[in-house]
């Protein structure tokens, strides 16, 4: 392995989402505080989510959308263009069981709407407008939804797992393969550009909320941003200290690996900060 091995990163797509999403909004001018339904108008029909559910709120997972659409009911829509968009109608036909921004709750129906708000914005497919917004303007040559020559095979224990799709439908929620070299590209790219890192590193969440959480990211005590990604096979995590200018990055072929690299992204950190933030990074809930 070297810093330019792929690895899946699982949920830690939803921060390249989230920032080519929120980096979309600004060039066309369309505030996060715009409703959904009026930026996908073709879910209309089916909507039966609250109406007043904003960008930001998905985003943030605040959103109070009812949980009940599963990664096998997406999967089943298949892999043509138009899948993402249908899962994205069967997440708001569930309607709400709380309102926007009442509670914190990880679901990634959230980013299946994220993801369809990319691709309608944008004007193309959910996987075009990722690249053509992020990936290629941060030279992210190395991160993508196909399998890379360079894959780093998946083990749980002792157990080499096969290679294995992932539904084009979850995409937006955590399908990149990507490398540690990309990663760090793309704090670099985030602490370039600080109106970008302000808007997704502030807290979207209330002070009885389970955690702390900005746009794609938990927040630190210290204005640590983090998150970790887990698929069989895979473990990633990653942290920022944006007043440091500090960004470090763990990825590991091993499905048992998170505790381990949780705790050397802390110490790692823990010299800018003074806090302990292993348990945090490991138990974060993706």
């Amino acid at each position: 392995m070297t810093a330019e091995s792929c690895f899946r990163i699982a949920s830690l797509t939803k921060v390249l989402t989230s920032a080519a999403l929120v980096r979309t909004l600004r060039d066309k001018g369309v505030p996060l505080a715009t409703p959904v339904v009026e930026l996908l108008p073709g879910l209309a029909p089916d909507w039966r989510a609250d109406e007043s559910l904003t960008v930001e709120q998905i985003l943030g997972q605040v959103s109070g959308l009812r949980e009940s659409v599963d990664a096998a009911t997406v999967t089943a829509l298949g892999d043509g263009d138009g899948a993402l968009l249908e899962a994205a109608r069967l997440v708001v036909r569930a309607g709400n069981e709380r309102e926007p921004g009442e509670r914190w709750s990880y679901y990634n129906g959230n980013y299946f709407l994220a993801g369809s708000l990319l691709a309608a914005l944008s004007g193309t497919t959910f996987e075009s407008a990722l690249r053509g917004n992020l990936l290629d303007p941060w030279g992210l040559t190395r991160t993508g939804f196909d399998t890379p020559a360079a894959s780093v095979t998946g083990w749980n224990g002792t157990t080499e797992l096969p290679l294995s799709g992932y539904p084009r439908t979850r995409r937006p929620s955590g399908g990149l393969w990507s490398s540690v070299s990309d990663l760090l590209a793309v704090g670099e790219g985030l602490l370039a550009d600080r109106a970008l890192l302000a808007e997704i590193g502030r807290p979207r969440t209330r002070s009885d909320d389970p955690m702390t959480y900005g746009l794609g990211w938990a927040l630190g005590r210290s204005g640590q941003m983090y998150l970790n990604g887990r698929l069989p096979g895979y473990r990633a995590a990653m942290v920022l200290v944006p007043d440091r200018d500090y960004v470090s990055v763990a990825l590991a072929g091993q499905g048992t690996a998170l505790p381990a690299l949780a705790r050397l992204l802390s110490d790692m950190q823990q010299p800018l900060t003074g806090d302990d933030i292993a348990g945090a990074v490991d138990g974060f809930a993706a």
